[in-house]
């Protein structure tokens, strides 16, 4: 199976640790950019946080266009949230693969959201525009 130019690209930079995001702010529409950890799944790039309140997390929910650049590549794409639980258990065995050290907190915090104790809405899929 033929790989996509863009899934090509960012296999080149998956393994690097974080991303630069260019969001826009949800009520001004100034752009601000915040480093985070990034996940790639061929052409597909996914953010995670424990903390769906930060404000980049509010202002992609408005506003979803992003930019997005790892090491020398940039991309730019549009930002949906996860909420299907079978992309968001993908999303998770991402997110302890990558980022093995978490691999506990991401299960706690999975069981707590089960309890009705936490949010489970901070995983979003970017889809890049080629």
């Amino acid at each position: 199976m033929a790989t996509s130019p863009i899934a090509r690209r960012l296999a080149a930079v998956a393994g690097r640790s974080t991303c630069r995001l260019t969001h826009l702010g949800r009520r001004t529409g100034q752009p601000y950019e915040v480093t985070i950890w990034f996940l790639v799944d061929g052409d597909t790039v996914y953010l995670a946080t424990a903390n769906p309140t930060r404000q980049w997390c509010r202002n992609v929910r408005v506003r979803p266009a992003v930019g997005l650049r790892m090491g020398d590549e940039t991309f730019e794409g549009d930002v949906t949230v996860v909420t299907d639980a079978a992309e968001r258990a993908h999303v998770d065995r991402l997110l302890g693969a990558k980022y093995w050290y978490v691999s506990p907190f991401v299960w706690i915090v999975g069981l707590l959201a089960q309890l009705g104790v936490s949010r489970r809405d901070g995983a979003f899929r970017v889809r890049l525009r080629g």
